[in-house]
């Protein structure tokens, strides 16, 4: 795992580029204000998931614990429609592994796990969450995009998430001082006929009144 340097292409200055999901660890570093998961997707798994019609794909808002988020995604595939097939428990794998990681980094008792289908402008001005970080997986579709902005303004060059590529992403909850300046959106798809699906994860150290 390496801090991204002007060497590591297609990332910004202060993102941390990891080649294995422990790599995401970068996160706690100090100045390092986001870390990706460099990686491809599992041959046939793109191509079945980019096939899929929409309202197949899984969707769902939930609250849990970490050690049931292979039991839930799996029903939420079920009951969204999710073809049962090798690819699906791939899906459902990999949602498992990023859940156990990002538990572990944040050392969060409780997730918010959301599956977002996406085919609008949705999030496309750049911000910062309102978390101490977020873990965002887009699946299908344009992923996340970033960049550096100083002032709050549009940042002048945009970056953007390899698709299947997870992003962990500190909020403005994360204690560091001062703040890096990195900014995210959804990429703007409005007119283009595309259909994104993304995966957000959230730490929630008290679920009570979460919604």
């Amino acid at each position: 795992m390496t801090l991204v340097r002007e060497i590591v292409e297609d990332a910004a200055i202060g993102v941390g580029v990891a080649d294995t999901p422990e790599g995401l660890s970068a996160i706690h570093r100090p100045g390092c204000a986001a870390a990706i998961w460099r990686r491809q997707p599992v041959p046939g798994f793109q191509s079945w998931i980019d096939a899929l019609e929409p309202e197949r794909l899984p969707k769902a808002r939930v609250i849990l614990r970490p050690a049931t988020v292979r039991e839930t995604v799996a029903q939420i595939c079920e009951t969204s429609g999710t073809p049962d097939c090798i690819e699906r428990e791939g899906l459902v794998d990999d949602v498992t592994v990023l859940a156990d990681t990002f538990a572990e980094l944040m050392r969060t008792p409780y997730l918010r796990l959301r599956f977002d289908i996406v085919t609008t402008n949705a999030c496309r001005k750049f911000h910062i969450d309102v978390v101490t970080a977020r873990l965002i997986c887009t699946y299908r579709g344009t992923g996340t995009q970033y960049g550096i902005s100083t002032d709050g303004a549009q940042p002048r060059r945009v970056f953007t998430v390899p698709t299947g590529a997870p992003i962990l992403l500190r909020g403005t909850l994360w204690p560091e001082r001062p703040k890096s300046g990195l900014l995210h959106r959804s990429p703007p798809i409005a007119g283009t006929g595309e259909t994104r699906l993304v995966l957000v994860l959230d730490p929630l150290l008290n679920p009570e009144g979460e919604v």
